[in-house]
């Protein structure tokens, strides 16, 4: 199911009524990173300001809305194959590999600018004092895709995209936080009920802690969890 197909959905009662319109989601994309150097998993989050005005006070991935520059980002290294086929398959093949790329992108352009951890090759500061960055999608793993629900103001059709700290190049306790997101923690996945965290990052976070049991090093190309809303019902399905 496309997010036009979903917004169609979520648009009609069950007697198959229209509504008013709804807000067409946004693309968006998250990084779940993972810190496995001690006993037990840990994952990233940060906490969202109350100033937000979508999922304020609460604890998240870093990640945000695609920028339309994100395709045109700078990477040292493609997505793995089967990640970019896990991709298009979710999206009934109607975007381009560019495209596709550009969410990957997105998502490593929002982990840089909201903690300073940086996945890939930093290429210094440019005359607008931009830091730049030759992204390395080849560690990253598609694992989640949610379209928020009809009735929040603002959309999203977030993609969520996992990998490891030390598989990444990535020092754990480098991290800066921003005005975007602060209190930066690293979570046990056994004490994830300690934070206030939205109900969709709790269900993404199930998901990967299932993946990880049935194969801790996380295989590329397993099946992605697709959340979306229909006719008022939260829906899961495993593409």
């Amino acid at each position: 199911m496309t997010a036009r197909e979903a917004d169609i959905a979520a648009n009609k009662d069950v007697a198959g009524a229209e509504r008013k319109p709804v807000i067409r989601p946004r693309d968006a994309a998250s990084l779940i990173l993972l810190d496995r150097s001690g006993p037990r998993m840990r994952v990233l989050v940060g906490l969202r300001s109350s100033g937000h005005a979508f999922m304020p006070d609460t604890y998240v991935f870093p990640g945000g809305r695609c920028d339309p520059g994100d395709h045109a980002l700078p990477y040292s290294s493609d997505f793995h194959p089967l990640v970019l086929d896990k991709l298009a398959s979710i999206e009934k093949n109607r975007r381009t590999p560019r495209r596709l790329r550009a969410l990957g992108l997105a998502a490593i352009r929002e982990l840089e600018e909201e903690t300073g951890v940086v996945i890939g090759a930093d290429q210094g500061v440019d005359n607008r004092g931009v830091r730049k960055i030759a992204a390395n999608l080849s560690c990253l793993r598609f694992v989640a895709r949610a379209i928020t629900p009809p009735r929040y103001n603002r959309r999203f059709d977030a993609r969520f995209f996992c990998t490891f700290a030390d598989e990444a190049g990535i020092d754990p306790s480098a991290l800066r936080a921003s005005r975007e997101l602060h209190d930066l923690q690293w979570i046990e996945f056994d004490n994830i009920s300690d934070v206030n965290m939205p109900d969709i990052t709790q269900w993404i976070l199930a998901d990967v802690g299932r993946l990880l049991q049935q194969d801790p090093s996380l295989p590329y190309g397993r099946p992605v969890s697709f959340y979306f809303n229909r006719r008022g019902q939260h829906v899961r399905l495993s593409i």
